[in-house]
């Protein structure tokens, strides 16, 4: 698949009903060896703000997951690829939040830090995708990821 169609394509997949980061991870997976399945379930718990928890936006946690699969080192005491790692991880973190306002998913959502998460997620009907941002969250984290891995070569 085309680099550029990626960011679409992670967007097709939240409208199929997965996850901010599921849809993330799983538009690029294959690039990393990874399979759909694969990458649905390693990103499985990062939706809604990590555990629809509220924290963290679940598209940029995919994004995230895909800087270690990209730049993540494999060896405990390797201290300059972890660092080049973080440094990757801040630098996307602050693109996402320059495009988009916060990482935070209560933040991007308009809730109240505060507000009960109810147990079960809402239907995906029209009117949720006109109240929520996370379709547009999910596409910009794909769109980072693209310019990253274009800018890269």
């Amino acid at each position: 698949m085309e680099l550029e169609k990626r960011a679409e394509r992670a967007v097709e997949l939240f409208k199929e009903g997965y996850n901010c980061s599921q849809s993330v991870v799983a538009a690029f997976a294959d690039m990393y060896g990874f399979t759909h399945q694969q990458a649905l379930k390693m990103s499985a718990s990062f939706g809604g703000g990590i555990g629809r928890m509220r924290q963290t936006c679940g598209a940029a946690c995919g994004l995230f997951l895909l800087a270690g699969l990209e730049t993540g080192c494999t060896e405990g005491k390797n201290k300059d690829g972890k660092e080049a790692n973080y440094k990757l991880v801040q630098e996307l973190a602050e693109e996402f939040r320059k495009r988009n306002g916060s990482l935070m998913c209560n933040q991007l959502l308009g809730l109240d830090k505060n507000a009960p998460t109810p147990a079960t997620p809402e239907a995906r009907t029209a009117e949720y995708y006109k109240k929520r941002p996370c379709v547009k969250m999910v596409e910009e984290a794909a769109k980072i990821w693209i310019e990253y891995l274009a800018n890269k070569k």
